[in-house]
């Protein structure tokens, strides 16, 4: 018997909506491949883009080798960035609204803003650094519609890699020629340090998560248009986000994004 998406792809869109969520796909059976996860998460795209949100471009996630050998995994997964939970920045400053979401944590990013398409495979970090226009300091809010963040693989991909929102930081042309290996990034919650790292934590480069991410998606037959954005993944960790906290997130050589969840 084929595999049938549609179920846990509705059971996730009611989750996102009513902020309930749902058991491991994983403890209770309904999901046990990559294959299908993915196809969870199309499906449940499906649905969110028919309701009239928008896909802005992608996610990748898992790019420290410690978090994939703490989930048993030998490659990151992704995700898409919905238009509905990009928050604006002003005086660099964004604030979210908590009650939107789950289970809430902060990650700080690199984003790359792509000037023209790319499609796998074959693609390198090169290629992706040619048709980047810009980049970006940005903040990504993961968030788990599975209960607890009791999560496998397969349940964070079909669980759109955990997206919850993000906000990205000033464009700045000038990023494409940075030593990203290492560049360094801290955040603070307050005025203490919380998370910390450097770029070669991506897979040792953050445009060679981007070429992943392209070589991944060309399987799916899936094509990084220009324009897209994509968060290349976490230069340190997570924490944890409570109403009323505020984080700075603070990238060499970029103005500080400041991130309140009101």
């Amino acid at each position: 018997m084929s595999f049938d998406p549609a179920p846990l792809a509705a059971a996730l869109e009611t989750a996102w909506n009513e902020r309930a969520a749902v058991e491991p796909f994983t403890e209770t059976g309904a999901l046990t491949t990559v294959e299908d996860a993915y196809a969870v998460q199309q499906a449940w795209t499906a649905i969110r883009t028919s309701s009239g949100d928008r896909i802005l471009g992608h996610k990748v996630g898992f790019t420290a080798k410690a978090m994939q050998e703490l989930f048993g995994i030998t490659e990151p997964d992704y995700g898409g960035l919905l238009a509905s939970r990009k928050f604006s920045v002003e005086n660099g400053r964004v604030e979210v609204p908590h009650a939107i979401l789950l289970q809430p944590k902060l990650e700080g990013e690199i984003a790359f803003h792509l000037g023209k398409p790319l499609r796998g495979p074959g693609v390198t970090m090169e290629d992706v650094l040619d048709a980047t226009t810009e980049l970006a300091v940005s903040a990504e809010i993961v968030d788990s519609r599975i209960a607890d963040w009791r999560i496998k693989i397969v349940d964070t991909i079909a669980d759109n890699a955990s997206f919850g929102a993000f906000a990205v930081g000033p464009w700045d042309e000038s990023l494409r020629d940075a030593d990203f290996p290492n560049i360094r990034m801290l955040v603070r919650r307050g005025e203490e340090v919380v998370l910390e790292g450097t770029g070669d934590v991506v897979l040792g480069h953050p445009a060679r998560s981007v070429a992943w991410l392209v070589n991944r998606m060309a399987a799916f037959g899936v094509t990084l248009e220009a324009g897209s954005i994509v968060l290349s993944g976490s230069l340190g960790g997570a924490v944890d986000a409570r109403q009323g906290d505020e984080f700075t997130v603070e990238l060499d050589g970029q103005e500080p994004l400041r991130v309140a969840f009101v």
